[in-house]
């Protein structure tokens, strides 16, 4: 018996130190796995502004108008300048700052704002930027060809490349030598260890760390009275719903121990007809189209919201249906919906629970 335990267990122990050397191979044993070239190559799409990771391809200004009109307009304007949506990509530049690479408004206080081209001082971070994040309903969606072409038309809308223009991987480096603002920052500021910021560098800050004679909790002094508190309108219905910050609700007390809010408003109740469609189903096809990243439940955000789609158009499936495939603008306002690609059913399960009253879960 001792010697058939003794045999179980070198076996026990043979096995473990196969099983620690395998995992040895890996830089952090027992957890995940090495990824595949194929893996990395996918992630490893950024490009740098010396222009490394930049694929081979070109793209025309004339090209990028089609794309840009097809896939862009709807949240920056036609020409780039609307600031709807997001803040205006296009304006606030002269030939003069193209020619000294210094953008002479953002200096300039009294200017209202600061757009894009203003501000980016290489023209890497527009192709690669656009490469992986836009369309905002649809990223990494654009081909090389047109990421090069709406590229070109943003530097045309800002009078940096001429109307005939064919961007590449060739003459980007050219163009860079064009961009507005590309003096107008540096890199000399000593946040990060190295040569290549020189010796003079100096940090914008001397802060030092303190980790002894901490106060326990913050105490806070003052509250802002709930009679002020909601005195210039519901700030949660004022910010746009893009970015990270959005208004709080100033139509409820802020929270003290001991207080409770008012309830909420009853939401009217609205009673879909026989004909209804399933509410399920047609929220699982607005998340599969994207159609929540322009359209909220109830209220506004890129468009109008659903229910305010569905009391304008109650009973107009076949109407919906063909405005969502169709695309279009000016029932709401400016900015215009392309046309959808989903199918003809998914379209018309979508119009149906818009016109039966576009009921919640």
């Amino acid at each position: 018996m001792f010697r058939f335990r003794k045999a179980v267990l070198a076996a026990a122990l043979l096995a473990v130190a196969g099983l620690a050397g395998a995992q040895g191979a890996s830089k952090y044993p027992g957890v995940g796995r090495d990824a595949t070239p194929k893996e990395v190559a996918a992630w490893d799409i950024d490009v740098r502004p010396d222009f490394k990771g930049l694929p081979a391809g070109s793209g025309s200004v004339a090209k990028g108008q089609d794309v840009w009109e097809g896939k862009c307009a709807h949240c920056h304007g036609i020409f780039g300048e609307s600031g709807e949506v997001f803040s205006p990509l296009v304006g606030g530049i002269t030939a003069e700052d193209i020619k000294t690479g210094r953008v002479a408004k953002l200096t300039d206080t009294s200017f209202p704002g600061r757009t894009t081209l203003m501000k980016v001082p290489t023209v890497s971070t527009l192709w690669d930027y656009i490469n992986r994040a836009m369309p905002w309903t649809a990223p990494k969606s654009l081909s090389t060809e047109e990421v090069y072409a709406v590229t070109a038309f943003l530097l045309n809308l800002g009078g940096i490349v001429p109307d005939d223009f064919v961007l590449s991987d060739k003459n980007i480096a050219e163009v860079q030598k064009r961009m507005p603002n590309r003096n107008g920052m540096t890199t000399n500021h000593a946040m990060w260890p190295g040569k290549e910021f020189g010796k003079g560098a100096k940090p914008d800050t001397k802060n030092v760390a303190c980790m002894k004679d901490c106060v326990p909790e913050a105490k806070v002094a003052s509250f802002l009275p709930d009679y002020a508190r909601n005195a210039h309108g519901n700030l949660a219905e004022q910010n746009r719903m893009v970015g990270a910050q959005h208004g709080v609700d100033t139509t409820r007390p802020e929270g003290k121990p001991g207080a409770a809010a008012p309830a909420a408003p009853a939401k009217p109740v609205v009673k879909a007809d026989a004909a209804g469609a399933d509410n399920k189903a047609a929220q699982a096809l607005l998340q599969k189209n994207s159609c929540t990243a322009c359209h909220a439940m109830n209220s506004k955000l890129v468009g109008p919201s659903f229910q305010d789609i569905a009391k304008k158009h109650a009973g107009k499936a076949d109407y919906l249906a063909g405005k969502i495939k169709s695309g279009g603008s000016g029932v709401w306002g400016p900015i215009p919906m392309p046309p959808q690609t989903l199918s003809e059913a998914e379209a018309k399960t979508i119009a149906a629970w818009l016109a039966s009253g576009a009921a919640g879960k």
